[in-house]
């Protein structure tokens, strides 16, 4: 949930809900496959880090998803997650992130476990790297 992550794709490009295990889990031929945060060591380092958040979200009774979503929606008024939603249960998960109350050892907790820069890997591939801030 690091700048990055956060600011740009609010559930980690998929990483956060959970779902993504192994390298199998992604589509064949989905951008995440060409993601460096999803490519070779960097992949368990940040299915790692993603296993922290799995269990602050057990322990505060909802999911991962939802946590990073309460996580960003903590960071002020001013700043408004919008994750990629393609089916309705995910949008219902999403507006659930709203029940979730994070006390402030709670967002110290997920900011020692995922501190800016933590995620493994450049955001995007070298090409898209370039492109970038052009």
């Amino acid at each position: 949930m690091e700048s990055g992550s956060g600011r740009h794709s609010p559930l980690g490009r998929g990483f956060l809900t959970g779902q993504i295990k192994r390298v199998e889990d992604l589509q064949p031929d989905g951008y995440r496959r060409q993601s460096p945060r999803f490519q070779g060591d960097n992949f368990q380092r940040n299915l790692d880090l993603v296993a922290e958040i799995e269990r602050l979200a057990r322990e505060k009774g909802c999911t991962p998803a939802q946590l990073a979503l309460a996580w960003v929606l903590a960071q002020g008024e001013d700043i408004v997650p919008i994750p990629g939603t393609k089916r309705r249960p995910y949008l219902e998960e999403n507006v659930s992130a709203l029940s979730v109350h994070l006390s402030d050892d709670d967002k110290a907790r997920i900011d020692r476990i995922l501190p800016p820069g933590a995620a493994v890997g450049q955001r995007y591939a070298e090409p898209q790297m370039q492109a970038l801030n052009r």
